[in-house]
């Protein structure tokens, strides 16, 4: 079992940075590949990131390439996104997730536990 808690959201203006984090219960994060969704009001979630559990292989939607950056400490347990140049469209609602595999973590069905989500607001 592993739980996840989000923190860094907020309201920021159009360019400005953030980072969000993701801290996780329990003594097998380093084992679990972790990847960040988002989903906007009205819209279905979208993969955003994901890390492999070494943190040797990182991935990204490309509407965030170049502009977000996953990684991870897992002598903290815990899983960062830092985010710059945000957009309005960057606006939602933010989820780590873990997943027990390396393979499809763009894929929401590959995660089998979930955080319950940081408000990220991004003004024009």
């Amino acid at each position: 079992q592993v739980q996840l808690v989000e923190s860094g959201g907020g309201l920021v203006q159009a360019g400005a940075s953030l980072r969000l984090s993701c801290a996780a219960s329990g003594r097998t994060f380093s084992s679990y590949a972790m990847g960040w969704f988002r989903q906007a009001p009205g819209k279905e979630r979208e993969f955003v990131a994901a890390i492999t559990w070494s943190g040797g292989s990182t991935y990204y939607a490309d509407s965030v390439k170049g502009r977000f950056t996953i990684s991870r400490d897992n002598a903290k347990n815990t899983v960062y996104l830092q985010m710059n140049n945000l957009k309005p469209e960057d606006t939602a609602v933010y989820y780590c997730a873990a997943a027990s595999t390396g393979y499809g973590l763009e894929y929401g069905d590959t995660y089998a536990y979930w955080g319950q989500g940081t408000q990220v607001t991004v003004s024009s």
